[in-house]
């Protein structure tokens, strides 16, 4: 018996994936670099199922149909090149591989060509749902070789998650790296998501002095409304978790957070896009800060700021700090989806705006019901520049945004540090404010530097340099943009 599908790579989501696919009526060979762990998930998990062992590379290539489809889920980087290196010389043309990790997306571009010059096809595949995702139904977003698409559609339309009328939250999404890039920007509004339900928790915990049952009660609420989401879901679930001394967990848990680069990533695009991502930015940025516990705990001490606490009607405040979490978690959203368009004009990519909203739908983390407004405000206007601008968005963030500037305010007052709710808050200011303080800023730099500005009075692109001092020279330095 040959497989359909083969699978290298046996830790958390590559062995929830296989029992995915085999529930699915898919064959499936596995194969991972330490072999003990195919014979372990081959005698437990897997027995008496479609599950094939291999116990090298060639016994694992010998195992597949033709052409073969290959899912590679290995730590991203060199573990990724390697692999395929080893793959390569049992390779034919027309076969497919396939790396279901969070690569690099510049890594996928790249392996992409390469493996193409060989005869071969590859997909970069975005997988997100966790562990429970990738056995019930995770969010694929796939990209690559074109041609590779038939091939593998219908295995990760079987696979993936289901929402309304069974449509699949897997879809192809683009050439070489693109599939990768929207999984990257998903990482990037997990992150923005998770640090603003975060700001949430502690502006109840520390400036409302809520207990975890009575946090959990107000999570439990958000989560029948507006704000329905499944990290919302989680951190309702997480708030009511006691130990078996009946002492919440959550309070057991150091506050120092980590993370595994794909958040980082996304910034660091969006700086070379030229497009701000700000509050992403200031949540992998928070990660870094909670990082520097012992610094932390000796500057709570230099400072004594005290407890803070802010004065109000909790009930009242409550519901702003609702208000403020789905102002900034649309601004979250409107600026993820402005880096995804900027990096399609740059690498040509044709992305499907809603589509992609719509493959976030269900089975991965950020999945919500918030995110049928976008597939919405993008099957209206394809081109819409900026979220904010769509009429939902713009209504809605119009209603929210007194809630969200007391809060914000509030939290300032009493010494509690909000990034991602100020950040938000900021580009929205910014935004829609149309005349910014950047006059200055270019005077400023053609004053030091002769880097010249642009004036009110002239079309655009035409630049002027100004003799600020009287014995400047008429030199002045070539125009750039960042």
């Amino acid at each position: 018996m040959k497989a359909d599908i083969g699978l290298i790579g046996i830790a958390v989501m590559g062995e929830n994936l296989v029992m995915n696919m085999e529930s699915k009526g898919y064959t499936v060979a596995v194969y991972n670099r330490t072999i003990s762990k195919v014979k372990k998930f081959i005698e437990g998990r897997a027995k008496d199922k479609n599950i094939i062992g291999a116990y090298s590379v060639e016994d694992f290539i010998t195992k597949l149909k033709k052409p073969r489809r290959i899912m590679m889920m290995v730590k991203a980087g060199a573990a990724v090149d390697d692999l395929i290196e080893t793959l390569l010389p049992y390779l034919e043309e027309g076969d497919i591989l396939i790396d279901g990790g969070n690569s690099q997306f510049l890594d996928t571009i790249r392996r992409t060509k390469y493996i193409e010059s060989k005869g071969l096809l590859y997909v970069g595949a975005g997988v997100s749902g966790g562990e429970e995702g990738a056995l019930k139904g995770p969010s694929i977003m796939p990209g690559g070789s074109v041609a590779a698409w038939p091939y593998v559609k219908d295995i990760f339309q079987s696979i993936c998650a289901k929402v309304e009328n069974g449509v699949p939250c897997c879809e192809w999404v683009g050439e070489n790296g693109a599939g990768h890039f929207v999984k990257m920007v998903h990482n990037g509004i997990e992150y923005g998501d998770i640090q603003l339900i975060c700001e949430a928790y502690q502006l109840m915990r520390d400036g409302l002095g809520l207990t975890v049952e009575e946090m959990h009660e107000v999570f439990k609420a958000w989560n029948a409304g507006e704000l329905d989401s499944y990290l919302v879901e989680i951190t309702r679930d997480i708030l009511a978790y006691k130990d078996e001394k009946g002492n919440a967990v959550l309070d057991d848990i150091l506050d120092v957070a980590g993370q595994k680069g794909t958040g980082k990533w996304a910034a660091i695009s969006a700086l070379e896009e030229g497009v701000p991502l700000t509050l992403i930015g200031e949540s992998v940025f928070a990660r870094c800060l909670s990082a520097m516990k012992e610094e932390r705990v000796a500057a709570s001490i230099a400072f004594e700021k005290g407890r803070p606490n802010i004065a109000c009607d909790k009930i009242v405040f409550i519901e702003k700090i609702r208000k403020a979490l789905y102002a900034s978690k649309i601004i979250s959203y409107a600026q993820g989806y402005a880096l995804m368009k900027a990096a399609a004009k740059t690498y040509n990519w044709d992305l499907d705006y809603g589509g992609i909203a719509l493959m976030w739908r269900g089975g991965c983390i950020i999945r919500s019901v918030f995110l049928s407004k976008i597939k919405d405000a993008y099957d209206k206007n394809q081109n819409l520049n900026n979220l904010l601008m769509d009429d939902y968005f713009r209504n809605t963030i119009k209603a929210l945004v007194p809630a969200w500037r007391d809060v914000v305010s509030a939290a300032v007052q009493a010494g509690i540090s909000i990034p991602c709710f100020s950040a938000a808050l900021a580009y929205f200011d910014g935004y829609t404010t149309e005349k910014l303080p950047a006059n200055l800023l270019q005077a400023q730099r053609d004053y030091f530097g002769a880097h010249t500005y642009e004036r009110i009075d002239a079309p655009r692109g035409a630049f002027f340099h100004t003799d600020w001092t009287g014995h400047g020279g008429s030199t002045h330095a070539s125009t750039y943009n960042v």
